[in-house]
């Protein structure tokens, strides 16, 4: 079955804020014409070399005055076919909510999610930006100390019946975690060690066997390539170091590196600017039973 993707069209991006500490809203607008060229650009390639690897994309339609909705990974936790929704911790994105909610209503009513829930009011919790699914461990990894409540996380732990591992970030740059860790379909785990407190690398080494474990360097996690969409054997990312493309080739991974700069403006890269609408936790810790009794 094709990979499941959810987008949102890049016709209203823009960088005229900050929330984070890669936004550059003067850069941008230094040659904001040329960017938003560019951004479009970029994106129609991250859309084709997902279509690549085998994925089915949704578009929603973007918002004026909203450039943050292009990136969608923010907007639910989505497993199952049930999708709970974000409450956003920035007033900058908090106009999203009714428009994400609405795009999610639209695909209930054809069958591409089953059931839309929404998290108590007050409640932050930044979607799969900061709680990410590992299929082959069959849990969440759930960042929370930037955008997302800790406290947010056991309301994602009951809402899907599944366990949530809480991640702490310590780094203002790196704000969710999606931008510092990233889960691969084979079991290897792509992370910064510097954009976590003590306890939750702890918590990491303990659940991913060294063999496992990819730490990038901080100049890496600088490209925000770890921001990746895997689909297969594929990731799909921005542009990477030798050294760490040279480590996912010895993984059995095909690197897909793309020229994601305008959105990086914005702090945002492949992951970010996508959604997974077919996430299922079926299976998903006989698989990793079955290849860790194969090594």
């Amino acid at each position: 079955m094709a990979a499941q993707i959810l987008m949102t069209d890049p016709a209203h991006f823009a960088v005229d804020y900050v929330i984070n500490p890669w936004m550059r809203p003067a850069a941008w607008h230094a040659d904001a014409d040329v960017n938003r060229a560019t951004a479009s650009a970029s994106w129609a390639a991250l859309a084709t070399a997902l279509r690549q690897a085998g994925a089915e994309l949704e578009v929603l339609p973007g918002v004026p005055g909203l450039p943050d909705m292009v990136f969608p990974a923010n907007a639910a936790v989505v497993l199952d076919r049930r999708a709970l929704l974000s409450r956003f911790a920035c007033p900058e994105r908090r106009p999203e909510e009714a428009r994400f909610r609405s795009g999610f209503g639209r695909l209930q009513a054809r069958g591409l999610v089953t059931e839309v829930a929404t998290l108590p009011e007050g409640l932050f919790q930044e979607g799969a930006g900061d709680c990410i699914w590992d299929e082959a461990r069959g849990h969440f990894w759930a960042g929370h100390g930037q955008r997302s409540r800790n406290d947010a996380i056991a309301e994602v732990a009951t809402f899907f019946g599944l366990e949530a591992v809480p991640l702490e970030l310590v780094s203002p740059r790196f704000y969710h975690l999606d931008v510092c860790f990233c889960p691969l379909p084979g079991g290897e785990v792509l992370y910064y060690p510097g954009a976590f407190a003590p306890a939750s690398l702890e918590a990491i080494r303990e659940r991913v066997p060294a063999v496992q474990r990819i730490e990038a360097t901080k100049q890496e996690a600088g490209l925000l390539c770890l921001n990746a969409v895997a689909i297969g054997r594929t990731v799909v990312m921005a542009r990477t170091s030798a050294r760490l493309r040279a480590v996912l080739d010895g993984c059995g991974y095909r690197t897909v590196e793309l020229d994601l700069a305008p959105f990086i403006l914005a702090g945002g890269a492949a992951f970010c600017m996508t959604l997974r609408l077919d996430r299922s936790s079926v299976g998903a810790s006989r698989r990793l039973d079955l290849a860790t009794a194969a090594e």
